[in-house]
Formats: C-alpha cells, structure tokens, sequence
C-alpha cells in the first residue's frame, strides 16, 4: 500500500513539474527506446507544431451553430521564422480513405516546400485557401515571385462530436495555429486538430513522442506527431497487453444520435507526420514512412477499409539541398546503415499514439454523443495483472 501511494505522489509532481497532462510513460507503461528531452517531434532541432482548438455549445445539433469540438494542427519543419526553406520529404499512404493535399508534388519532387496542416475532413479546403493567403501576406518565398504553391493539408474526421458540417474552422484558426507553433513541450490530447477524435474505443486526439539512437559515432533524433481517429476497442494493444479485450465492457461510445453513416467498427483515419535530422534522400523517407504503419499495428490499427491511414516523412539534414538554379552537394546515410531509424519510427508511433489517448478528457459533443478517456487506472491495473507493470 505504501508503494502504491508513493507511486501517485511522484506521478504528481511528476505532471506539475511538467506542467501539462500524464503521459505514457508517467503512468508507468513500458516503452522500448530512449527518447528526447521532451519526447515530442520537436525534440528534432528546427521542428515547431501550434495548435487552434475550437471547443463551445452543448446539447442538440444545430447545423451551423454547433455543439463544435475541432480545430487546427500546424507544424514547421524548420520553423516558421525560416520562412520558405524546402526538407526532402515523402509520403506513404496505408489506406486512401482520407486526404492529405498536395503530396503529388512532395514525391515528384523529393521535396516539402511549406508547413504541414492538420485539421478535420470538411475543413481542408479552407485551411489550405489560408495557408496560401498567408503565404503571400509574409512574403513566405522571400521576394521570390513563385507562380506555384501546393500546401500539404491532411485531416481525420470528427463529426460523431463536432459539427461538422457547420464548418467552424475559419482562416483566424489557421492563422492562430501558426502563431501558436513553438519548440519544446506541445499538448496533446483534445488539442488542436485532434480535439474531436476517438481512437481505439476511447477519446483519441493529437500525441507525439521522440526517439534518440547512435549511427556508428553520430547521434541523431527522430519524432513523431499523431492526429489518432482510427481502430476498434477490441484490437487496443498497450505494451502487448490485450487492454481493449480487458476493457471491452468498460467506458463504451455514447452515441445517442450519431450522423447517418455507413460507418463500421474500426473504422476512421490516422495522419502520422515523422521529423527527422539523419540525412535522409527522399526515396530513403519513403521507406520511413512506409514503416509508420508497424507503429500503428502494434497498439491495434489494421488498415480498415474506413480509415484514412497516411504518412508522411521529411528529413531536417540538407539545409541547403533546395536550389532553383544550381547543382548542389547533399549528404546521403546508406541503406545499410537504416535498421536504427526504422525501429526509432515504430517505437515513436507506438508510443505518441498511447500519449494521445492518455492525455485525452472525455468529451460529449453534438447531441450528447460522449466518447470517454482511457481509465488510467483500470489501465494500470490491466497492466499490472499482466506483470507490465511491477508493484
């Protein structure tokens, strides 16, 4: 009993000295890998993520009026003050039941040439039409007059909670996001894009986590970002635990008017964005980003024909890679060399996908429909039955 109360006790301070919500890790799941100084994506130097979360209204639907329960992920390969600054980039797509624009350009290319937005299904026309305009407001070409721009805008759907077709996000969410972005701790859970989502039986959202690791005698990083909206309970995975069978009769969705949807169990979309600093081209990002879905599988996503499952990788390395008129001299890792950056992106996957579902509060949205947070005890004790966990 003593252990048990001096394990809470070091969990408080443990979040107040943090200043932001238990994680994972806090709660004493096992993770494989040595992470960042915050585990967060932007624990790779450069990296900034802002939020607009959009949360009011209670009660019945009213189209256009709410309940709303949504908003807007923005985030900077290389911060937005180095404004127009491309990073090679690629993307990998599990299943196509989602969006994410223009990554036609990113493959054809080799290249990320602006910030990565994340928002929900109904919303991606207007967050790209701001992003474009903010684009020309601060001048993101420096003076360069481009006659193209392809914003790379993904998106999960959130309509069993938000309004969806209300179509509350409005250019001054896209333009608060940016604002908001910085390096260091970010939020997660109810956050930004990821403020409406449910994941896996329970309320769902943004999370991320980082990985540290040694190639020969260099040290490198590698982070990940989740918008997590996808899965079924029964197929809940934590630290190979069978958590969603243990739970199945626990916490279940309230939906007490949902939208008329084809929608099946398991059903929903994960956007994955990976940051990076080994020197990666981008046919080897391909690969990283093809490794994404290993993540997602270990804690119970299996593709379904409902869900939008898309990725996407870019490398910080190459500073200078990007030039319209000369020849340049890039760095390369060999493919020999890969194994440690592939296991880094199943593991930080993995692991930004459990903090997002821990950081998560229940929420009840339009008509009273209520998807509920992971029990963080009943988590903890499953865990323990399973010896996850040591008393």
């Amino acid at each position: 009993m003593k252990r048990t109360i001096l394990f809470f006790v070091i969990l408080f301070v443990t979040y107040q000295s943090y200043g932001q919500k238990p994680r994972a890790r806090d709660l004493g799941v096992p993770f494989v890998g040595a992470t960042g100084e915050f585990n967060a994506i932007t624990d790779v130097k450069g990296v900034e993520v802002g939020y607009s979360t959009i949360i009011s209204g209670n009660g019945e639907n009213i189209v256009g009026k709410g309940p709303v329960r949504t908003g807007v992920t923005a985030i900077f390969p290389r911060g937005k003050a180095k404004k127009f600054s491309p990073v090679f980039a690629n993307w990998y797509s599990l299943n196509g039941n989602g969006e994410m624009t223009g990554t036609t350009w990113v493959t054809e290319s080799g290249f990320l040439e602006t910030p990565i937005m994340i928002t929900n299904t109904n919303s991606v026309g207007v967050v790209r039409d701001a992003i474009l305009k903010w684009y020309v407001d601060t001048d993101w070409y420096n003076g360069d007059d481009w006659w193209y721009t392809y914003p790379v805008v993904a998106e999960t759907y959130d309509g069993f909670l938000n309004d969806i077709y209300g179509f509350h996000v409005k250019e001054e969410n896209v333009l608060e996001a940016i604002k908001n972005s910085s390096s260091g701790k970010i939020a997660e859970g109810n956050v930004g894009g990821g403020t409406g989502m449910m994941c896996l039986g329970f309320k769902g959202g943004t999370g991320t986590s980082s990985r540290v690791f040694k190639i020969k005698d260099s040290t490198y990083t590698l982070g990940a970002i989740v918008q997590s909206n996808f899965g079924a309970k029964r197929n809940l995975s934590i630290a190979g635990v069978p958590v969603g069978i243990e739970l199945k009769d626990t916490l279940n969705y309230v939906f007490n008017a949902p939208p008329k949807s084809r929608r099946q169990e398991g059903d929903g979309s994960i956007i994955v964005i990976v940051a990076t600093d080994v020197p990666l081209l981008p046919h080897q990002l391909k690969r990283i980003a093809q490794r994404i879905p290993l993540g997602v599988g270990i804690v119970g996503g299996r593709g379904s024909n409902g869900s939008g499952d898309i990725f996407l990788a870019f490398s910080t390395a190459n500073e200078n890679a990007f030039n319209r008129d000369e020849a340049t001299t890039v760095e390369s890792m060999s493919n020999d060399l890969l194994m440690p950056v592939f296991e880094a992106t199943v593991q930080a996957v993995e692991e930004a996908i459990i903090n997002a579902m821990v950081a998560a509060e229940t929420m009840e949205g339009i008509n009273e429909n209520k998807a509920y947070a992971l029990p963080h005890d009943l988590l903890i004790e499953t865990l323990k039955k399973y010896n996850r966990i040591q008393e």
